[in-house]
């Protein structure tokens, strides 16, 4: 049942609160975990790589390397550590909705940089999003996890988020999903591991925590790409990306039952503003193809 590994996929998504929580309480700093997370992801997709005989992967043109800049850099850097920094400063509920404004990026930004049409759908969908991120916003100040900087920032994943969608449409071009997916994080790696050195703390922590560290690159990054992946080439991806659509709302009842996170009302109207904006784009028209969904191509991509 393809529509059962696109499901899994999401909640395997909606889980990355509890590995990011729990390195944040032993010390680690929102980059290191950044870091974390592509550094193992990177050194885990190399055997299936190489079980799947992928020997092509590697072969890029260098004038492309900066499509691969862009995914890895200015997007997957980017939009964890402002992830990641607004379930710290914010909670896991406002985090992952705030992340969820990518597609109105997605769909500014094609108009702008891609040339592609911005239709009254679309203008909807951004128009409903930016009155679910100010009902979020003006509530906001009544919750006791309330952080200004913390909502800006977390409006930065959305955007970095969103510039996956931008770099990675051009990278298909030339590339199949595996070759950009493994440079992504190899361009990541690269990158950052010089400045943040994670492993410099092992002799600080529990063996244990090691565990949530193969689990945040495992769980929410290789495996959930590999479920979505297997269940999109089943279904229509215009279906794929609503039941993507799990993935936020099983973040929030994570937040809410194992971080006592509290939503107010009007905070909740919010949430149900931006997951109607992302349903809104997802519904495509049969005469469409799926593989012309922007949003699509950027659940495609490992996360």
């Amino acid at each position: 049942m393809p529509q059962l590994f696109i499901i899994l996929a999401a909640l395997s998504w909606g889980f990355i609160s509890v590995f990011v929580k729990k390195l944040s309480n032993y010390g680690f700093t929102e980059m290191e975990i950044v870091t974390i997370r592509v550094v193992y992801a990177f050194i885990i997709l190399i055997p299936i790589i190489i079980l799947q005989r992928k020997n092509s992967v590697i072969r890029i043109r260098l004038t492309h390397l900066p499509y691969f800049i862009g995914t890895g850099l200015c997007s997957i850097v980017f939009f964890n550590w402002c992830y990641f920094t607004a379930m710290n400063k914010l909670s896991v509920s406002f985090a992952v909705m705030l992340l969820y404004t990518s597609p109105a990026f997605v769909a500014i930004f094609s108009y702008l940089f891609l040339k592609e049409r911005l239709t009254k759908k679309k203008l909807l969908a951004v128009l409903i999003t930016i009155i679910g991120c100010a009902l979020i916003a003006i509530n906001g100040g009544v919750g006791a996890s309330w952080d200004q900087l913390g909502f800006v920032i977390g409006l930065g994943a959305g955007l970095g988020y969103a510039l996956y969608s931008i770099f990675g449409k051009l990278a298909t071009r030339y590339y199949d999903s595996i070759t950009i997916t493994f440079y992504t994080f190899f361009v990541a790696s690269l990158c950052l591991v010089p400045f943040y050195r994670f492993w410099e703390k092992f002799n600080q922590i529990p063996n244990e925590l090691h565990l949530y560290m193969i689990g945040l690159a495992l769980v929410p990054t290789v495996l959930a790409y590999i479920l979505y992946t297997i269940g999109l080439n089943r279904i229509e991806s215009s279906t794929a990306a609503i039941l993507a659509t799990i993935e936020p709302v099983a973040a929030i009842i994570i937040g809410i039952t194992l971080f006592n996170e509290e939503i107010t009302f009007v905070q909740f109207v919010g949430i149900l503003c931006i997951l109607s904006s992302v349903l809104i784009l997802s519904i495509k028209r049969k005469s469409i193809k799926s593989h012309k969904s922007e949003l699509s191509l950027f659940n495609e991509k490992t996360r």
